[in-house]
């Protein structure tokens, strides 16, 4: 490698060039390094930036790099080299030519920025510092220039431009003045293959988290701490939100014992006026304090609003608009999917004294299912009851379902619509690919499905003279032929369990129990998902199917009857001295000979 030196001592500057064989370097390096008269570094030199870029390092004056900088953003090369300088918010009165001070239509005196001419600047701590450099040219070569301020120091300023710097280089559109809220609903309005269901949801989170917490904020200027203070506020609003459930709940305690003690006052006059107004005054208090009540903030809603923001984020990344889904790096509280639980004896007898369901999932056994259909085997509807503990249909689906995909000659329905309710307003869609199903009517649902048929021909006889029904195809319908609501369909199935007096369950809850019921019929998981309508065998097995206390009972008897035992240990004698008695002394003569059964190989049979 070998040097060379040009200019002279009286030059202002040197260059020296740095030559090296072509298999080290493929280009030669200059540094321009300014002198004069090999004097030590005047302050301008040193005050000056380094660029470091490309293996070129050059040392310039503020106008030189201006000019460079402007000349490569013209052709496209993103160079970062930022310029720092300090202004500040200091005023002074507009003079004219003669220095009279020019005033206002009020008669005050006209008043100027001073910004970087202000002869405080050289005070220390006075002013803020700012800074610039020169973007990717834009269409056109237009000039692109990022520019920020308002901080403290100097060292805070050339922190803050490598970051811009940094999300510039990553895609980032550092140069948009657009809020969060504003590209949130940009966002929504972009994705019109949304379900309306789903839809409807996004809005709800916009609506009630994202934009109130969120929206204010520029795009550009969004980072993790503003997701983490949004769930911060979200459990402080629940801690407020608990407080006033518990208000509400101890309003209405007092509320309901006012009403008994004004029922327990019947035939007296005097006293019955008293109570009343106390209850009437109890009632009151109650409705006044009941206003504003909000529902609790969940953790399972809270990963929901994570959702959201974390798919709006991805795609503003997509897009160009952010740089990081800061939504994916937010610790929220765990959620566990709630599991379906039977209604055992003990914890029926729990139910009835606290009055509290041990999981918002619940499965009655299959002798309580049979005791809630016989309770209701006069209502005008229980062929669809019947099917919704039987086949597992949506609610939306039965409330979608026309006669034209129903075949009772060959037991079978095919479920190809759905009505979902927002706000609870009804809407026709399509469910999703893995819920277009067939599925197969067994023998009793088929003959209930039937008679309901019958039903409903003999209605729409009675309804014909009026010229009020309703011809809308659907199977399951109102007596004038409107079709059923899904909400009303929920509110009346819990009215009949109600009136049945077993313990709640939902109406989602019957697909639990259709999935429960046919793994202690022995059918395999499979045709359980296909029936359902699931994406995958896991989600029917884990979420969908209870173990009922049949199969447990028949697997612990099962397990411990494969190993064989040559004795048993004995029982201790009762109180009397009396030897038990042992299966073998009562069962030996009746014991099968081995040729009468088959060969006997020491294994008891299953349960």
């Amino acid at each position: 490698m070998t040097f060379t030196v040009g200019g002279s001592a009286s030059s202002s500057s040197r260059v020296i060039g740095l030559a090296a064989p072509e298999s080290v370097v493929t280009e030669a390096f200059f540094v321009v390094i300014p002198v004069v008269a090999f004097s030590p570094a005047p302050t301008w030199f040193k005050d000056t930036p380094t660029l470091e870029c490309w293996g070129k390092i050059e040392h310039r004056s503020d106008k030189d790099r201006h000019r460079r900088s402007t000349s490569e953003a013209t052709k496209g090369m993103f160079v970062f080299d930022p310029s720092y300088y300090r202004r500040c918010a200091c005023k002074a009165p507009v003079v004219d030519d003669d220095g009279s001070p020019i005033l206002n239509a009020n008669g005050t005196p006209k008043m100027r920025m001073l910004e970087a001419s202000c002869p405080k600047l050289p005070q220390k701590g006075h002013g803020s510092w700012y800074f610039y450099f020169e973007l990717e040219a834009g269409e056109g070569g237009k000039r692109r220039r990022l520019r920020r301020g308002g901080f403290a120091t100097k060292n805070d300023a050339k922190t803050k431009a490598e970051e811009v710097y940094r999300q510039a280089v990553g895609g980032a559109d550092v140069l948009s003045d657009a809020t969060v809220g504003e590209d949130l609903h940009t966002w929504l309005k972009r994705k019109r293959s949304l379900a309306r269901t789903t839809k409807h949801g996004y809005e709800e989170h916009i609506n009630l988290y994202l934009e109130p917490h969120l929206g204010h904020i520029k795009r550009r200027d969004l980072r993790l701490r503003h997701v983490e203070a949004m769930y911060d506020a979200i459990e402080r609003e629940n801690a407020e939100r608990l407080l006033h459930h518990a208000k509400v709940v101890e309003l209405k305690e007092v509320r309901d014992a006012a009403y008994t003690a004004w029922v327990r006052t019947a035939g007296k006059k005097t006293a019955r006026r008293l109570t009343r107004r106390l209850y009437l005054e109890a009632n009151a208090a109650f409705r006044e304090g009941s206003k504003g009540k909000r529902k609790i903030t969940s953790p399972a809603t809270m990963h929901r609003i994570n959702a959201t923001l974390s798919s709006f984020l991805g795609a503003g990344i997509k897009r160009g608009e952010y740089a990081t889904n800061w939504a994916a790096l937010v610790e929220l509280p765990a959620v566990k999917r709630p599991k379906a639980l039977v209604w055992t004896p003990e914890r029926v007898e729990e139910w009835k004294r606290t009055g509290q369901k041990p999981s918002p999932v619940m499965v009655w056994t299959p002798e309580q299912t049979g005791q809630f259909l016989d309770s209701i085997c006069d209502d005008r509807l229980y062929g669809m009851w019947h099917g919704f503990i039987f086949r597992g249909p949506r609610r939306g689906e039965m409330a979608a379902l026309p006669w034209t995909e129903v075949s009772l000659s060959a037991s079978w329905f095919r479920i190809s619509a759905q009505v979902v309710e927002v706000a609870y307003r009804q809407y026709d869609e399509a469910p999703k690919q893995d819920s277009v199903r067939t599925v197969t009517l067994d023998s009793l649902t088929r003959d209930h499905w039937q008679d309901w048929q019958t039903t409903q021909a003999n209605e729409r006889d009675q309804w014909s003279g009026e010229a009020a029904w309703v011809a809308s195809n659907r199977v399951w319908t109102h007596e004038n032929g409107e079709p059923l609501h899904p909400d009303w369909i929920s509110r009346r199935f819990n009215r009949l369990v109600e009136l049945s007096g077993l313990p709640p369950v939902r109406l989602h809850d019957t697909r639990h129990l259709s999935a429960t019921l046919a793994l202690l019929g022995g059918a395999d998981i499979k045709v359980v998902q296909e029936r359902l309508g699931h994406s995958s065998r896991q989600i029917t097995s884990d979420t969908y199917t209870s173990v009922l206390p049949q199969l447990m009972t028949a697997e612990a008897e099962s397990t411990s009857a494969v190993v064989p035992r040559s004795q048993q240990k004995k029982t201790p004698p009762d109180k009397e001295g009396n030897e038990p008695e042992t299966e073998d002394e009562g069962s030996a003569e009746e014991a099968p000979e081995a040729d009468e059964e088959g060969p006997n190989e020491g294994l008891r049979p299953a349960a």
